[in-house]
């Protein structure tokens, strides 16, 4: 019997009765090729359940790149050790869970070298394909390949974008023994979860500070990478592996006519979800935002829900409280968190501060972050370029403007802070507007924050 690589998949050639293939999930026969077909992701899992039936195989999908070599010691802190070894004790698959700052790279470089087999990196922005490069640089002899941005090198260890190996892992998928994905929290309920299933490499490792919540989507990522082998909170390491965080929440209001504007945009909204759900019993907020534009009463309650989120954005209270903050602050790094670009440049033009937001290119922005960390810039606001994956080692404050619903932004912007310096201690204000949603929202975004000890084989 003959397994095949073809374009992300596998073929099946002289399929003997005894190997009961149709038993095997994932197998299914294709006509147009008259043999039969699974995803290049099962290519082990084939192998032995061909094994147990004693069917022998003569061919089969191999790595093709040789092996890399050229580690230099890479020293870990005992955390990333234990999450090291429960990797490797989960069959080197599985999901480690740690805080922005807390060294997931250096976890994944560890892993890398201790790994005999050609390694494929996934990262979500070509930013960070740069920034993993840099850090292979410093304990890496080698030449690593790059994916992406226009380039398309091959090496031992190569670096993608997620867009580009989606793209090209119909020829990429039979190179690499081992896949690290970055911020894996982005797989499980989308298309690029084929380029996972493109692959055949069975060792897979993933990293995410902020793992998504139990449902389909954990359970894809499970299937695709594994389960989550070690989870660490921000509170499990604030003040030894990260810097000691202090974190304080104003209560702000709004003025008079606000309130009125707000109050009644608030109103029309709510009447409107309440309709919605009053005809769809256990809808969601998230189902009547993708329902809302069918209906008039849903698209009048939608584009209320709208403006009162960009009226909190920005209100007066939060003008003269941020106006307050950059002054009591302004000998230290800062960053300014907002919830859209709209609120971005109007901070840089009141302000006099740089805004790096998705229309400052990748040129600019490395610049701008190299004059912030020499201290020639003292302050930078943005939406969202600086909520995952962004280092920013040199930032002290920070202060959450406007945030979304969810935790998962939160953490990902306090991380900005917590990477450890001697003698810092991280200060974040989150300014929030009483009475309003924003209250609940700031305290569901909190409860990540919390200690969570919890690692698991």
């Amino acid at each position: 019997m003959r397994l095949v690589f073809d374009r992300g998949t596998l073929l099946l050639h002289d399929v003997p009765d005894s190997a009961r293939i149709q038993e095997i999930p994932g197998v299914l026969w294709d006509d147009r090729v008259g043999c039969f077909r699974a995803p290049a992701r099962l290519t082990y899992s084939l192998l032995t359940a061909l094994r147990q039936r004693d069917v022998p195989v003569s061919d089969r999908p191999s790595p093709r790149l040789a092996n890399p070599s050229g580690f230099h010691p890479i020293p870990l802190r005992p955390y990333q050790e234990a999450a090291l070894e429960a990797w490797r004790m989960s069959g080197r698959r599985g999901l480690v869970v740690l805080p922005t700052g807390a060294g997931k790279t250096r976890v994944a470089m560890a892993a890398m070298a201790a790994t005999r087999a050609p390694i494929l990196c996934l990262v979500p922005t070509r930013a960070l394909v740069a920034q993993w490069c840099g850090a292979l640089d410093e304990f890496y002899d080698g030449v690593v390949g790059r994916f992406g941005d226009g380039e398309r090198t091959l090496a031992p260890i190569t670096v993608a974008t997620f867009a580009s190996a989606h793209r090209h892992m119909s020829v990429l998928g039979d190179r690499f023994g081992l896949v690290v994905i970055d911020e894996a929290h982005h797989f499980g309920s989308g298309g690029r979860d084929e380029a996972l299933e493109m692959t055949i490499a069975p060792l897979r490792l993933g990293l995410t500070a902020t793992p998504c919540a139990p449902g389909a989507a954990t359970d894809r990522i499970t299937t695709l990478i594994g389960p989550v082998v070690c989870h660490l909170a921000v509170g499990d390491l604030t003040g030894d592996a990260l810097a000691p965080l202090d974190r304080i929440t104003w209560r702000l209001r709004l003025d008079p006519y606000e309130r009125r504007e707000y109050d009644a945009l608030t109103d029309v909204y709510r009447k409107a979800f309440a309709a919605f759900r009053g005809a769809r019993l256990g809808s969601q907020w998230e189902d009547f935002i993708r329902h809302a534009r069918c209906t008039d009463e849903g698209r009048i309650g939608l584009s209320a829900w709208r403006r009162a989120s960009r009226l909190l954005a920005y209100p007066r209270s939060k003008q003269d409280a941020l106006r307050v903050l950059l002054a009591r602050h302004h000998a230290q790094r800062t960053l300014i968190f907002v919830a859209n670009n709209e609120t971005a440049y109007a901070i840089a033009r009141e302000h006099l501060i740089m805004p790096l937001t998705c229309d400052i290119g990748s040129r600019e922005r490395q610049a701008v972050l190299k004059r912030f960390a020499e201290g020639s810039l003292r302050a930078l606001v943005s939406a969202q370029v600086l909520n995952e994956g962004i280092d920013v080692p040199d930032a002290e404050v920070g202060i959450v403007v406007a945030g979304s619903h969810g935790a998962r932004e939160h953490v990902q912007r306090v991380g900005r802070l917590l990477r450890p310096a001697p003698g810092k201690r991280a200060l974040i204000y989150e300014l929030v507007i009483a009475a309003s949603g924003e209250m609940a929202q700031a305290e569901r975004r909190s409860e990540p924050l919390a200690a969570r000890t919890r690692t698991a084989a």
